[in-house]
């Protein structure tokens, strides 16, 4: 099993202290963690993108390539890319940027997206959002793989015979579709043999599951191996400590924090009190075996070998947060790489062909000075 760090950047006061950071403060915290996620054996790292209050991660391939100039090993997520909301052309020109800055590290988490005030900032309607998400898929694959492009989309200018740069490191760099409710998103990754990602935090398991198992009947109607399908899940939460009562402690101010900003949004919690969020979400908050022991169980439903936990502290206190996640790396990960398999292709750069000398092993992307 892959283990991934996850942030959306939501620019927020802290649930329990009230404090909101700077700009440039939350922007450094994520370039920290995602160096901590590396350092403590993370497989990945991933960022996503949001176009509205209180998310501050409306360009994940400049904060990529950040991270991508500090690191050397982790391979870098979107999380997810709203290609719905993108021209796929610029969508392709900066991904195949960050693709070679990072060495070839760079898997992307595709979707439809969500919310209000970003559709209506990029002209966006809910009638033709997936339309517009499975119309720039198709472009940017196409342009991935082509050196030359004709086509002739709905929602941008056609293309005739288009040449875009720079061409990319992989090829093709490997995509993942995001799904939390639509069957939409499940059948067009089914279609081309790409991987899922179910999200996974709003609800219990059931609505989840239902989609996995709708991705793998058609995965099998377009006549794919059963075997190469591959799901990636999500947790709602995440804080482990040696035993479960220092954990759920340790958790309590989040959770509380998180009913009062829901309360203050008239949302009505799915999950109104820790201990029913700690048994019925995906959230792993226990000791290293109780978090094991869950992430059998949905695996049963799920079949998944990606998973992927909070990258942010999230009203923790970093202290608590480092432990967490080194705890779980030492306690709890190598239990499940061993228990779980890892899905069934190489955790390495895509290359058609022969390997460029150098190019198997991710370099780091750091600038040499000039001084």
């Amino acid at each position: 099993m892959k283990f991934l760090a996850v942030t959306l950047i939501v620019h927020a006061p802290d649930p329990v202290t009230g404090v909101r950071k700077t700009t440039g403060e939350r922007f450094r915290e994520v370039i920290d963690n995602a160096l901590l996620a590396e350092d403590l054996g993370f497989d990945g790292f991933g960022v996503g993108e949001r176009h509205e209050r209180p998310f501050i991660s409306s360009s994940p391939p400049v904060v990529l390539s950040h991270i991508a100039a500090l690191t050397s090993r982790i391979r870098l997520f979107t999380a997810v890319t709203t290609l719905s909301l993108l021209d796929p052309v610029r969508a392709y020109e900066d991904y195949a940027t960050l693709d070679h800055l990072s060495g070839g590290r760079l898997d992307l988490i595709i979707g439809k997206g969500n919310g209000t005030a970003q559709r209506e900032l990029f002209h966006v309607t809910p009638e033709d959002q997936w339309d517009r998400n499975a119309e720039s898929y198709e472009l940017f694959r196409r342009l991935w793989r082509e050196d030359k492009v004709t086509a002739s989309p709905r929602f941008r200018p056609g293309l005739a015979g288009a040449e875009v740069w720079p061409r990319p490191f992989q090829q093709p760099v490997r995509v993942w579709h995001g799904s939390a409710t639509s069957r939409d998103s499940v059948d067009l990754a089914a279609r081309y043999g790409d991987p899922l990602f179910s999200a996974n935090v709003t609800h219990e398991i059931q609505p989840y599951a239902e989609l996995i198992r709708h991705y793998r009947e058609r995965w099998e109607h377009y006549g794919h191996d059963p075997a190469r399908a591959v799901v990636g899940a999500g947790t709602a939460g995440f804080h482990t400590a040696r035993t479960s009562q220092e954990a759920v402690a340790a958790y309590r101010p989040v959770f509380e924090g998180y009913l009062a900003f829901q309360k203050q949004l008239g949302v009505e919690p799915v999950f109104p009190t820790l201990e029913d969020f700690v048994e019925r979400s995906s959230a792993l908050i226990g000791s290293p075996r109780q978090i094991i022991e869950k992430v059998h169980r949905y695996h049963e439903q799920f079949g998944h070998t990606v998973l992927h936990l909070h990258a942010d502290a999230g009203g923790l206190t970093d202290a608590q947060h480092r432990d967490s996640l080194a705890l779980f790396q030492s306690d709890v990960a190598p239990v499940l790489r061993r228990d779980i398999p890892d899905p069934p292709f190489a955790w390495a750069p895509v290359l058609a062909g022969p390997a460029p000398a150098g190019a198997t092993v991710p370099v780091p992307a750091a600038v040499p000075s000039t001084g």
